[in-house]
C-alpha cells in the first residue's frame, strides 16, 4: 500500500534528506557545541583520564631504512643483540641495571589500586625491568613485588617518608608531567579510601588536588641543594631522576643535568594521567618527537649524552615505538597507559561492564570515577577485587617480552647487535612535519626541514 505523504516513513525519509544536505562546521563540530551546552549546564570544566586525543606526529611517522648492501642484517636465530641497560652511572654508587630499556611509569596508589600497583611490580620484576611509585608514597604490596622500584617525590609530598626513600632503588623528583606542565593532579574524594586518605595525611572522601610546583625550590639552584638533600639521605647509593613535562625542553634538560640528575625522564604531551582538566591535555605540551629530539641536543650540547641517562615517555605503544626512541638517543623508555591496557583496561570481554558505566571498551578514560569494571583504576574494593595480580603480573610480562623482541627484531634489521646502537641515520621521515620535528630526512630525499636544502 502506498505511504501517504505525513506518515511517519516519509517523515524519516525527508529527515535524512535534510541531515545530508547539512555541513557540520569545522570551527564549531558537535563535540565543540556538546562541550560548550554542558560547560553552561554545569559551570565546571571538564576532567578526565588518558592522553591527548588529538592527532600529532608521532612515532608512526618515522621508518626504518634496513640493511641490504650498505648495511649487513644479522640473523635472529644465530646473531645476538643485547637490550641491557644501566640507569644512574653519573653519581649513584647503586645504579639501576636493566634487562631491557622499558621501564613502568608513575602511577599512584589512589590512582590505581592496590591490586594493580602489585600486578605492575609482578609484571615488571618478571620482565627485569623497574617500576615507579607514583604520587601519595609506597606500599607494602609494590616493594614486595617489584624488584626495582623507583621513588617519586612530588610536589605534593603526600606520603612522602625519608625511610621509603631509602628503601627505594631509586628516587624521582618530578617537577612536570607530559599530559599537564605547569599543573597538578587531581584525586576525587569517591577514590580518598581510608587507606589512601591515611597514607597522604588527608580527609576521608575529599577531592584532593596536588600542588604544580615544588613548595621548597623555586628554581634550578634549589633543586640543586634538594638532589644533594636526596643524595645525603640515601649515602650516594640511589639514582636521582629528574622528571620533565615536555615543554621548553631543550632548557630545562640542560638545567636538570646542571642541578646533578643522574638520570633525566622526559614526558611527551601524549602522556597518560589519572586526572585533570581536559584543557590541559589537549593545549598544554608539545608531542613526544620533537621534545626528545630537543632533550638529546641539550645533553649534546653538554656533553653529557648517555652519560646522563634519558628515559622518553608519552605514547609508546609498540617495539616500533621503543626501537625509534632509541635510534632518536633515547637510553630506555617508559609506559603507564599501555601497561594499564596489558592489565586488562578497556578490555573487549567487559564491554557490558563497561556500557552499564555509559562507556564502551577502547573508549574508556572515566579514571577518575573509581568506577572501573576492571578493578585497575579504582578504590572500590569490590571492584579492585576482579584483577587477579599474579595474572596481571604475567599479562604485563608477556607484553614487555613482546616489545623487547619487536624491538631486537628492527635493530637486527638495521644490522646491530644491541639495541643501543640504533642512530638517527637508520630513520626517515614520512611527512614534513615528522621530518622537521625529529630532525631526519624525509624520505627518499636527504631534505630535513629547517636544517638543509632541499
Amino acid at each position: 500500500m502506498p505511504t501517504k505523504p505525513g506518515d511517519d516513513g516519509n517523515d524519516r525519509v525527508d529527515a535524512d534528506e535534510r541531515r545530508s544536505r547539512l555541513r557540520e562546521s569545522a570551527t564549531f563540530p558537535r563535540n565543540v557545541i556538546a562541550e560548550i551546552q554542558r560547560a553552561a549546564e554545569t559551570g565546571i570544566y571538564a576532567i578526565r583520564g588518558g592522553g591527548a586525543k588529538r592527532s600529532v606526529p608521532n612515532f608512526d611517522d618515522l621508518l626504518f631504512l634496513g640493511a641490504s648492501m650498505s648495511r649487513y642484517p644479522l640473523e635472529g636465530y644465530r646473531e645476538k643483540c643485547a637490550t641491557d641497560v644501566t640507569l644512574g652511572t653519573r653519581f649513584a654508587s647503586k645504579p639501576l641495571h636493566l634487562k631491557i630499556p622499558i621501564t613502568i611509569a608513575g602511577m599512584s596508589f589512589g590512582a590505581l589500586s592496590g591490586a594493580a600497583k602489585e600486578a605492575l611490580g609482578r609484571g615488571a620484576s618478571l620482565a627485569g625491568t623497574s617500576t615507579t611509585t607514583g604520587d601519595g608514597g609506597m606500599t607494602d604490596e609494590e616493594r614486595g613485588h617489584s624488584q626495582l622500584l623507583v621513588y617519586q617525590l612530588l610536589p605534593s609530598r603526600y606520603g612522602m617518608n625519608p625511610d621509603d626513600l631509602r628503601r627505594a632503588d631509586a628516587i624521582e623528583v618530578v617537577v612536570g608531567q607530559g599530559a599537564k606542565p605547569g599543573g597538578g593532579g587531581m584525586l576525587l574524594g569517591q577514590k580518598i579510601s581510608e587507606r589512601v586518605a591515611g597514607m597522604r595525611d588527608l580527609p576521608e572522601g575529599i577531592d584532593q588536588r596536588s600542588a604544580c610546583r615544588h613548595p621548597d625550590w623555586t628554581g634550578p639552584d634549589d633543586l640543586k641543594i634538594k638532589i644533594q638533600e636526596l643524595r645525603e639521605i640515601t649515602n650516594w647509593e640511589k639514582p636521582i631522576f629528574i622528571k620533565i613535562g615536555a615543554a621548553r625542553t631543550y632548557f630545562d634538560t640542560a638545567l636538570a643535568v646542571k642541578a646533578g640528575a643522574d638520570v633525566i625522564v622526559l614526558d611527551g604531551m601524549q602522556g597518560g594521567t589519572a586526572a585533570t582538566q581536559d584543557v590541559f591535555i589537549e593545549h598544554v605540551g608539545i608531542p613526544t618527537l620533537p621534545a626528545l629530539r630537543q632533550a638529546v641536543d641539550a645533553l649534546r650540547e653538554l656533553d653529557m649524552h648517555r652519560k646522563v641517562q634519558l628515559v622518553v615517555s608519552g605514547g609508546i605503544r609498540s617495539g616500533a615505538d621503543v626501537a625509534k626512541a632509541l635510534a632518536m638517543g633515547a637510553d630506555a623508555v617508559s609506559i603507564g597507559a599501555a601497561a594499564m591496557i596489558a592489565l586488562g583496561d578497556n578490555s573487549p570481554e567487559s564491554e557490558q561492564a563497561y556500557n552499564a558505566i555509559g562507556s564502551s571498551a577502547g573508549y574508556y578514560d572515566a579514571w577518575h570515577e573509581g568506577r572501573d569494571p576492571m578493578g585497575i583504576s579504582t578504590q572500590d574494593e569490590a571492584l579492585a577485587a576482579r584483577l587477579d595480580p599474579v595474572l596481571g603480573g604475567r599479562r604485563l610480562a608477556n607484553y614487555l617480552n613482546v616489545l623487547t623482541l619487536e624491538t631486537q627484531t628492527l635493530a637486527r634489521a638495521n644490522g646491530k647487535s644491541h639495541v643501543h646502537n640504533l642512530e638517527p641515520e637508520d630513520l626517515v621521515a614520512l611527512t614534513i612535519e615528522a621530518a622537521a620535528m625529529a630532525r631526519v630526512p624525509l624520505a627518499g630525499t636527504d631534505w630535513i626541514p629547517g636544517h638543509s636544502k632541499f
